[in-house]
């Protein structure tokens, strides 16, 4: 008797749990902006992921303009947002850092521009675009990282100033077959970053990059194999600028189109930064890889040196997080 009092009141317990979130599963989650899928915005998807998820979840985004400004927490991992398709599924926003914050009536500041935020690690966006349409009134970014292990995979990167911003030293971040546009400091931050078969296309005259990457960590910008193309009124580039003295920045196997001014590089008006910025150069093609002008504290790699630059290398462990590595 009291054994069958035991399985009746473990029976009991079972049915009266509370039923599972039905989305605590590897399934994708459907978003469409038409009202087509379950979700019609891709925060609603976002909130409803289980924290620390142990498997890889995907959110696809059917082809739509998503006005959202988001935010992927610290406590989301193994997810991936892929778009239909990379040119017509855009998640879009326009704050700048002049707007005023309703709650201090300060300026917003560059760091909460964005319109994407990723927090959490092991995040992967796939085929969609991130812009921030703000007009050209201040610092707006379109793309902020503070995860690890992030990767970007035919995405494009839409803005003015600061569109991207890698914002945590120490974090890696992987793009490959991406579009980023801007026009000064477009590219910035601290954070390890491998660009792969990338365009880097400047608005106006101004920097590419603005890396400020810690003095103990030993790479920050690598630019391999990408395209590097300017609008027609943007004849005189800088390949970049050290935010913080030590900033590093690498461009390997690209093609420099004619943009590019001789001297390459800009010491942001200050010569100390000459002593310690971390600025290399090898293999370059185009008319804007000619390397007789450069400033005499930028380096040329040796074939050597070079070959030391590996995806492996860089991030310091095996590269399994990185798709299709």
């Amino acid at each position: 008797m009291r054994k069958l009092l035991l399985i009746l009141t473990s029976l009991f317990t079972v049915l009266t749990l509370p039923a599972a979130n039905k989305y605590d599963n590897p399934d994708t989650l459907f978003v469409a902006r038409d009202g087509s899928a379950e979700f019609r915005n891709i925060d609603d998807a976002i909130e409803v992921c289980r924290a620390f998820m142990e498997y890889h979840k995907v959110i696809f985004v059917k082809k739509g303009i998503y006005k959202e400004k988001l935010i992927i927490p610290s406590w989301l991992t193994n997810i991936e947002i892929c778009g239909e398709d990379r040119d017509h599924t855009i998640i879009t926003y326009d704050d700048h850092a002049n707007i005023k914050r309703e709650d201090t009536q300060k300026p917003m500041g560059t760091f909460r521009t964005y319109t994407l935020k990723i927090e959490g690690n092991d995040i992967t966006l796939k085929n969609i675009t991130i812009e921030n349409n703000a007009a050209r009134l201040g610092q707006a970014v379109a793309l902020h990282t503070e995860g690890d292990r992030l990767v970007f995979i035919n995405c494009r990167f839409l803005g003015n100033q600061d569109t991207v911003y890698t914002g945590v030293g120490g974090t890696r971040l992987y793009f490959k077959d991406c579009y980023i546009e801007g026009t000064t400091d477009f590219i910035f931050g601290p954070s390890t970053a491998w660009f792969e078969r990338c365009t880097i296309f400047s608005k106006i005259n101004s920097y590419i990059t603005a890396a400020s990457t810690p003095a103990d960590q030993p790479y920050g910008y690598i630019f391999s194999h990408c395209h590097l193309t300017a609008a027609p009124e943007a004849t005189q580039v800088y390949l970049g600028r050290p935010w913080r003295p030590y900033g590093y920045t690498l461009f390997i196997y690209c093609d420099m189109g004619p943009q590019i001014r001789p001297e390459g590089w800009f010491n942001w008006n200050n010569t100390d930064n000459e002593k310690t910025a971390r600025y290399y150069e090898y293999g370059n093609t185009g008319e804007g890889a000619k390397t007789i002008q450069r400033v005499d504290w930028s380096h040329q790699l040796t074939k050597k040196q070079a070959s030391s630059i590996t995806l492996s290398n860089v991030f310091r462990q095996r590269t399994e997080w990185i798709l299709g590595e």
